[in-house]
């Protein structure tokens, strides 16, 4: 089968399509045909091996897939060959097949499709694990989204509308801007202002933001916290930005304000019940229709170097996609 290899960590455009052996679908496991996978922040920095933890050598990058079950182990029960299914792993996602537990997958829901379900998992998982679990955002609350046009941005601003919240989306271009409003923003702001502090007091009343969503990092982040409510939340949930900030401890004191870190890396294993309850919430969403998972631009497998790069370069709206099958 052809899988992207990543021999030694590296700028995209030095890692390749490589012909590599079949995986085996061992104990537990089932091996899927995959058909889609999208790509991620994390997984540009994975590539090049600045990632907070490192992927042994060689490995295949790409942590969410969708496509059609190929083989199952005899140990296995409720999947069969010919389920379509969408799924998520620590890597391997970018590779004509893939062979994970049966419990890393789950059966897609009818009319979902692929490309929506491989960018599915991880963005709404982020977002609900955030806002409601541990933001706590409520029906009427004034909720700020910082890099509103990205994968778990869009998504932020999707469940923040279904949890009731009016939802503030910050964003550095029109297009951004008018992506986020498109998928439900309620007001939209340029946080590349220097006067954007005052644009978003205007729209909270003079309130401020009870929650702060910040995929983002870098000053931005500073200049957020400065405007939060008091009792207000600020998620930390990563640092496209590049710069990790430093928040002074007085403005905490100051706002009241809580700083509230969400990495959906580790709930499975610490917080296995909450997952539970974020992903029924999320799969009674999708069925229901309330949720449609928003699918960024579709790249040819061929093409998979331009995907990372357009993610990278920070000009992505919504989530990229990858079409393998």
């Amino acid at each position: 089968m052809k899988a992207v290899v990543v021999e030694q960590y590296a700028p995209i455009d030095q890692i390749g399509l490589q012909e590599t052996g079949m995986p085996v679908a061992g104990p537990g496991q089932v091996r899927v045909r995959v058909e889609a996978a999208s790509i991620g922040f994390v997984d540009g920095l994975k590539v090049e091996g600045r990632y907070q933890t490192k992927d042994p050598l060689p490995f295949t990058p790409g942590a969410e897939f969708a496509g059609v079950v190929d083989a199952v182990a005899s140990d296995v029960t409720g999947f069969a060959p010919g389920m379509r299914v969408m799924g998520a792993a620590r890597s391997g996602a970018l590779a004509e097949y893939i062979a994970v537990p049966a419990t890393a997958v789950e059966i897609m829901p009818d009319g979902l499709s692929m490309e929506a379900a491989a960018a599915f998992r991880t963005n709404y998982l982020t977002a609900l694990y955030g806002l409601g679990e541990r933001g706590t955002l409520s029906a009427g609350e004034q909720l700020l989204v910082l890099g509103a046009a990205g994968g778990t941005g869009v998504a932020a601003i999707q469940i923040g509308k279904l949890l009731g919240a009016r939802v503030i989306a910050a964003a550095s271009t029109e297009e951004k801007r008018n992506f986020a409003a498109r998928f439900g923003a309620d007001a939209v702001v340029d946080y590349t202002r220097t006067d954007w502090r005052d644009a978003l007091k205007v729209e909270t009343g003079g309130h401020g933001a009870d929650v702060i969503f910040d995929p983002v990092g870098g000053e931005v982040s500073l200049q957020a916290f400065r405007s939060i409510a008091w009792n207000g939340r600020h998620l930390v949930v990563g640092f496209a930005a590049g710069a990790i900030p430093a928040l002074p401890f007085n403005l905490p004191l100051l706002k009241g304000g809580l700083l509230i870190g969400v990495d959906v890396a580790q709930i499975a294993r610490r917080e296995p019940e909450a997952q539970t309850r974020v992903m029924t919430q999320l799969s009674a969403w999708l069925n229901d229709g309330k949720l449609v998972p928003v699918v960024g631009q579709v790249f040819a497998f061929a093409d998979f170097r331009a995907a990372f790069r357009t993610m990278q370069t920070r000009a992505a709206l919504g989530k990229m996609v990858v079409r393998i099958g």
